[in-house]
């Protein structure tokens, strides 16, 4: 794991592999940044006319590398464009590119504006986001190793780069999870991981296997599991604070592979699917998360896990099912599977008495037609609870869009001989009628919001800022900063 350190120390006379640096685009060129000027002097004033000279503007995300020939410390600098203006995000995904783009540079430092704790914390944490790394399956060597320390230039106080480190870990955790086959991460094996790093984190953790599920009613999570010779788990993840006054409860999806059931998926749909369990693996992270930051706040998580096969034992297309609510279902598509599993996950939640639950899914490709790859769609039964998600997704620099929950769309969810069917039939709107159906296991009075974020999770094309090809980890981030926010209460 890449680590981060703060140091208030001259950047010209550094030690270091490559040293990194802003530049502000301008009309009249690239301009140097906060943190830039002494290395501008350094380079006798001409180091961004050297960086015009190879065609590099300033842009945010735009990156240059030129050798410094001894006039710093550092043998290699690395430029990297701001734009005309920046906030946190920026700085996040400018350090995270840069220093994703010296894989095999053991050290690296980066001179990016850092004057305040906010502007720091942004710096490291992009820088180490953008160091992340999923080689375990390669056995050629030919990847580079990840940057293995990097130093801040700034004068801000340690903890910030602590907090950075807990936050990076957290969402690599996730990521290393998202990007694991399914052969190795099966319902079992992720509540043992669950019961590992959870228990490390000082969390207190629960695991209801198959025969418990069936025994407690949790209809949604059998039905679901009963086609895969790996059966399903429910994990119950608990932290608590001695200061606490609120308690949330986090409910993630947790389809180690989904291949549609008897609802089978095309090919080209399904090579990915071992990302169906990104909601469950946000809630872990953002779990031991707010274990290690020890913030004053109550909260429980429940990974619902299931595998989703086709078999002589899978559930079928017109199938009735018991809900641990006790609401019946009529599954009408098999690959409408993620609904079900957090229908019990909801239901179970609400018995802990949170004040708020908050349930995240890779549920509908609809999101994906709606919002694309990055924005995540929020629904919620109260209004100021899905602002205060969107504002704590925006924060956190994991995009997120309040969507509607159109009550016309419930009538299409009626089932002639259950309680509800698990499928709207009209293809439109699908993300929001899939949000109605989770709300009708919502007790009355329970504030909840439900977040859909299946293009979010996973990364197919090429990276970008601080965001790797494949996993993302996407809203852990934000699952913890709800948590700071209901802590500050």
């Amino acid at each position: 794991m890449t680590t981060v350190r703060l140091n208030s120390a001259d950047p010209v006379s550094l030690d270091t592999d490559a040293l990194i640096v802003g530049f502000m685009s301008s009309a009249e060129g690239p301009k140097p940044a906060t943190g830039a000027a002494s290395l501008d002097a350094a380079f006798g004033g001409k180091l961004a006319a050297s960086l015009g000279a190879v065609a590099f503007s300033g842009k945010a995300g735009e990156l240059a590398k030129l050798p410094t020939f001894g006039a710093i410390a550092a043998p290699l600098l690395v430029a990297v464009g701001l734009g005309d203006s920046y906030d946190a995000e920026g700085l996040r995904r400018a350090a995270g590119a840069a220093v994703r783009s010296l894989a095999g540079t053991p050290r690296a430092a980066l001179a990016l504006p850092a004057g305040s704790p906010e502007e720091a914390e942004a710096v490291a944490l992009g820088g180490l986001l953008g160091a992340y790394s999923f080689s375990r399956y390669r056995t050629n060597g030919e990847q580079k190793a990840p940057v293995a320390e990097l130093t801040v230039i700034s004068g801000q106080p340690e903890d910030v780069a602590r907090r950075a480190g807990v936050l990076a870990e957290s969402v690599a955790l996730v990521r290393d999870l998202v990007n694991m086959p399914p052969s190795d991460l099966w319902p079992a094996k992720f509540a043992e991981v669950a019961e590992q790093t959870g228990g490390k984190a000082g969390l207190s953790v629960e695991v209801l296997d198959d025969k418990q599920l069936k025994d407690g009613g949790y209809g949604g999570l059998v039905g679901v599991g009963q086609g895969s010779a790996n059966p399903p788990r429910l994990v119950r993840l608990s932290y608590g604070h001695p200061e606490a006054g609120k308690t949330l409860a986090f409910v993630g999806k947790g389809i180690t592979f989904d291949s549609g059931g008897l609802s089978l998926k095309p090919s080209n749909a399904m090579d990915w699917m071992k990302s169906d369990m990104g909601g469950a693996g946000a809630v872990l992270g953002a779990m031991i998360g707010i274990a290690r930051l020890g913030l004053p706040v109550n909260a429980v998580g429940y990974l619902c896990l299931a595998e989703n096969l086709p078999s002589g034992t899978a559930q079928r297309p017109s199938d009735v099912i018991h809900s641990y609510s006790g609401k019946t279902v009529e599954v009408l598509d098999t690959d409408a599977e993620g609904r079900l599993v957090l229908m019990d996950g909801i239901a179970r939640a609400a018995e802990d008495n949170p004040d708020v639950i908050v349930d995240v899914a890779t549920l509908t490709g609809a999101q994906i037609v709606s919002l694309g790859w990055r924005i995540s769609g929020v629904m919620a039964n109260d209004d100021a609870l899905r602002e205060l998600v969107v504002e704590a997704a925006g924060a956190a620099g994991e995009g997120a869009w309040g969507m509607p929950l159109p009550e016309e769309l419930r009538k299409g969810l009626d089932s002639p001989i259950a309680d509800i069917a698990n499928l709207h039939p009209e293809r439109w709107g699908g993300m929001l009628a899939a949000g109605i159906f989770l709300k009708e296991f919502v007790p009355d009075g329970v504030r909840w919001a439900h977040i859909d974020m299946a293009g979010p999770a996973f990364n197919k094309g090429e990276p970008y800022g601080y965001t790797p090809k494949g996993g993302t980890g996407a809203i852990t981030r934000t699952l913890i900063g709800l948590a700071e926010r209901h802590a500050s209460i």
